[in-house]
């Protein structure tokens, strides 16, 4: 393996990594010892099949199910992969249904499934077809942004926990998003505002999906976590990655955000697959947490 940073703050990609062999203990702690460092990790030239892609992202975490009906998957997508795609069941592009305002909020920073109690360990995407054009995935180092932030402001926000509501976030931006169904299934959860990342760093944990701060007036929360992703959106924190075909991503969604950006979706073909791993699998024997979302 021979790891290459793509980025002066964080992300590096990894070359000559076998994802089609056996997965070692010692590749085990090769990749884990890369994310710790680098955050953002791209495996070039991965050759997985869906359950090659399972039982690769399985070495390091248990994979989250992702949400919704069985019946409305396409054909032949494992259960366990998030099916990132504009294509339809028959693999034609299929129109997109969502309004402008709305894809343009879910362009925004986040971080996956921040509706559990704790935080995802990991996400794993993998680029079967890449769009030639556009559709780049942009990333952002929280702990290079909680560094920079003014001491004050660091003392300020230590020991504040964010609230992260998904209907919220639409409301708070003029959009009604969802159904009642939907929201039994992500309820507004509390999370700690500064976490210790896997490499012992200390990181902002955000996005667009954070709402106020527990314990605090609402219109004063939502100024400090609006100011705090102002911040960490500046251009320096950001590496854009351009999608080549076979690449793997694996971003720590502990320490970083991420953002899609636009493509011509009704001209060019898009297929991902994405594992996502829980922070729970890491923890000792008997602690597992409740998990929120399903």
């Amino acid at each position: 393996m021979q790891i290459n940073p793509l980025h002066p703050l964080f992300a590096a990609e990894i070359i000559g990594l076998d994802t089609s062999a056996p997965v070692t203990p010692e590749i085990v702690a090769a990749v884990e010892a890369a994310m710790a460092e680098y955050a953002v990790c791209v495996v070039r030239d991965a050759n997985l099949d869906d359950q090659d892609q399972i039982r690769f992202s399985r070495a390091f975490g248990e994979i989250e199910m992702p949400p919704g009906a069985e019946a409305s998957r396409r054909p032949g997508v494992a259960r366990e992969l998030f099916d990132v795609t504009n294509l339809d069941a028959n693999g034609e592009i299929a129109p997109s249904t969502m309004d402008p305002k709305t894809q343009k909020i879910l362009e925004g920073f986040h971080t996956d499934s921040p509706f559990n109690t704790l935080p995802t360990k990991w996400s794993l995407l993998l680029g079967h077809i890449v769009p030639p054009v556009g559709a780049n995935t942009n990333y952002i180092d929280t702990r290079a942004v909680y560094q920079d932030l003014p001491q004050a402001t660091k003392d300020r926000i230590e020991h504040l926990v964010a609230v992260h509501d998904l209907f919220g976030a639409f409301e708070r931006r003029g959009v009604k998003f969802g159904t009642e169904e939907m929201r039994k299934q992500f309820l507004s959860v509390p999370h700690p505002l500064v976490r210790t990342s896997a490499g012992g760093r200390k990181a902002l944990y955000i996005g667009w999906h954070a709402v106020g701060i527990d314990g605090m007036d609402e219109e004063e929360g939502g100024a400090l976590i609006d100011e705090l992703y102002a911040f960490a959106t500046q251009d320096k924190y950001i590496y854009s990655h351009k999608w080549r075909q076979g690449d793997l991503v694996i971003w720590d969604n502990r320490c970083t955000m991420h953002a899609a950006t636009p493509y011509e979706r009704a001209v060019y073909q898009r297929d991902c697959r994405r594992t996502t791993l829980y922070e729970f699998a890491e923890q000792p024997a008997g602690s597992k947490a409740e998990r929120v979302a399903v």
